[in-house]
């Protein structure tokens, strides 16, 4: 089992990155670049499934940059980021995609993955994508996430609030989220809802803490995880927006929609809504 282990300089504590790319080249090559961050500490791995799952368990990284096609192993990187998030949920997952079709994007949120990261991006770009994904935030484009909201509409005869849900939310709690699915802002809410904005505001605090997310985006993606039974056929496989640039989703956004601008982007690009 080949490994590359790189430690980066400084005293400071790093990053564990665990980097397997389609090829054992590849990815030991994507490690050496990776690794002249002074934030990371990187290992890179052969693309083999039986192999990345026995460095996860050894050495616990923070993130995981998985190829979606492993060429040394049978098993998908869609098939691995769902084996890694269920037997370590802590540790967050970054899909490699060589193309961010729509059927592609939706099967990386819906195995677990925190982030999609195209190919064609620069690997500037994808050290902030892994610092932001270790902060528990959410890296996607806009076209990438309203392919997300799209799955929701076009499977509308499926509920968006499963028994699970039930069980942790109130029935109100329940029809903001179903109205967050839809895309609606605080005041289509609190219209819809006959609310106050205050009060729609104060039900988003409540379920982001009892969902365990911080933003409109992240109960959209805890909703869109949850449901097993999401109706395969309405996702089709559209090519993805060219020139898009992808989004950070802040962990920290509130209910009032005060986010980054490039979160507002996002939303607005999503939803034609107010921001997250």
């Amino acid at each position: 089992m080949a490994q590359h282990v790189i430690p980066a300089p400084g005293n400071s504590e790093k990053i564990r990155v665990l980097a397997a790319d389609s090829t054992r080249m590849s990815s030991q090559l994507l490690a050496e670049a990776l690794a002249q961050d002074r934030q990371f500490e990187v290992t890179g791995i052969e693309p083999k499934g039986s192999s990345i799952l026995e460095v996860v368990a050894q050495r616990k990284p923070h993130v995981v940059l998985v190829s979606s096609v492993l060429e040394q192993s049978s098993t998908l990187g869609f098939d691995l980021t769902r084996q890694v998030r269920a037997a370590y949920p802590e540790i967050r997952v970054i899909l490699l995609m060589d193309t961010c079709s729509r059927s592609a994007v939706v099967e990386a949120f819906r195995c677990g993955a925190q982030g999609v990261f195209s190919r064609t991006e620069s690997s500037k770009t994808l050290a902030k994508c892994i610092n932001s994904v270790h902060q528990g935030q959410v890296w996607a484009s806009s076209a990438e996430l309203r392919y997300l909201i799209e799955a929701f509409r076009e499977s509308a005869p499926v509920p968006i609030v499963d028994s699970r849900l039930e069980t942790i939310l109130s029935k109100r709690e329940q029809d903001v989220v179903r109205c967050v699915a839809e895309g609606l802002s605080n005041r289509e809410i609190a219209r819809r809802l006959k609310l106050t904005e205050h009060t729609v505001k104060n039900y988003l605090f409540r379920i982001f803490d009892k969902l365990g997310v911080s933003s409109r985006v992240g109960v959209v993606l805890y909703v869109f995880r949850s449901r097993k039974d999401l109706v395969e056929s309405s996702v089709s496989d559209d090519a993805h927006a060219a020139g898009s640039k992808p989004t950070l989703l802040n962990r920290t956004a509130k209910p009032n929609g005060r986010v980054a601008p490039s979160a507002v982007e996002a939303v607005r690009e999503l939803a034609r809504r107010s921001p997250v």
